[in-house]
């Protein structure tokens, strides 16, 4: 339905945010806040994160890259009003200086057969370019993250869209401002997908996540669906699940991508779904998803 170009691509991402980390005291101050390990990143490391409320649930997650000099969190852009202050709240206490400087970068994505050749051949060892930096997302996919007047690659362009639906059939997830507050970051895979440290120490709702894990609390991960729907997707819309001639609602679209009748989805649903239950979105009772197989193992 959706498949990788033959050629490395170039994605620019409008919907992106940059928040930046800068003083003596920015890996200690984030480190306690987030999910993830900050102090383990090296100049050019990244990995993806999650920053919780008091009782585990999400924020935002984001991918946090080390810049050497500075750190910055890469997100979806409608999850900045509500937790760039909290992300604040405790900042006054330490040597650390905290913007959105959004404005300042440009962010793309980057994929494509052969895609890891042509970083090896242009970017080099290590992910530092041009002043920005290079994510490995997953095989042959990247963000890539540049300064305002960096050269940009001459690679062809290709949809935001397109992108998003890569970023679906890869198993990341992307939340939204409409799902604040309402998933733990396993959830959303983040501990499959490196993004949660259980052994750091202490962070922001760190307690509800250990307890997912060590005592088993957390019964819904994020899935991948595939099917069919003649009308628009839209994030938090919900889904139902078929019991015989009834259907049932089960969970909440996270993201979608469409492309005609085509679509992929992301939504969070209960961990013991059979691998041939039928799904539909609400209100479109002629839509039908089916539950695709992740690209990674869904660990707990």
């Amino acid at each position: 339905m959706l498949t990788i170009a033959s050629t490395p691509m170039l994605y620019p991402l409008s919907d992106r945010a940059v928040l930046s980390l800068s003083g003596e005291e920015r890996v200690k101050y984030l480190q306690g806040q987030v999910t993830c390990d900050v102090a383990t990143l090296e100049a050019g490391d990244a990995t993806l994160g999650g920053h919780c409320d008091a009782k585990g649930k999400l924020w935002a997650h984001f991918w946090l890259a080390n810049l050497g000099e500075q750190l910055l969190l890469l997100l979806n852009r409608s999850l900045v009003e509500k937790q760039l202050p909290e992300l604040k709240k405790f900042a006054v206490f330490s040597k650390v200086e905290l913007n959105d400087t959004s404005d300042n970068w440009q962010v793309f994505g980057l994929a494509g057969e052969g895609l890891s050749h042509w970083l090896n051949a242009h970017v080099g060892d290590g992910n530092l370019w041009q002043g920005g930096i290079v994510i490995p997302v997953a095989a042959e996919h990247a963000l890539l993250l540049l300064p305002l007047d960096a050269e940009l690659p001459d690679l062809p362009r290709g949809e935001e869209q397109e992108w998003q639906g890569l970023m679906i059939q890869a198993g990341m997830p992307d939340m939204s401002a409409v799902h604040q507050g309402e998933y733990i970051p396993q959830m959303l895979n983040l501990q499959a997908l490196g993004g949660i440290s259980f052994n750091k120490g202490c962070y922001m709702g760190q307690e509800t996540v250990a307890r997912a894990k060590y005592r088993g609390a957390n019964k819904k991960a994020m899935f991948v669906l595939a099917g069919s729907s003649e009308d628009k997707i839209e994030a938090n819309q919900d889904l139902e699940l078929q019991l015989g001639d009834n259907w049932r609602r089960t969970g909440t679209v996270l993201n979608a991508w469409q492309q005609g009748e085509h679509c992929l989805l992301t939504a969070v649903l209960n961990k013991d779904l059979e691998p041939d239950t039928i799904l539909r979105l609400k209100g479109q009772d002629n839509s039908r998803l089916t539950l695709q197989p992740l690209p990674y193992d869904l660990v707990d």
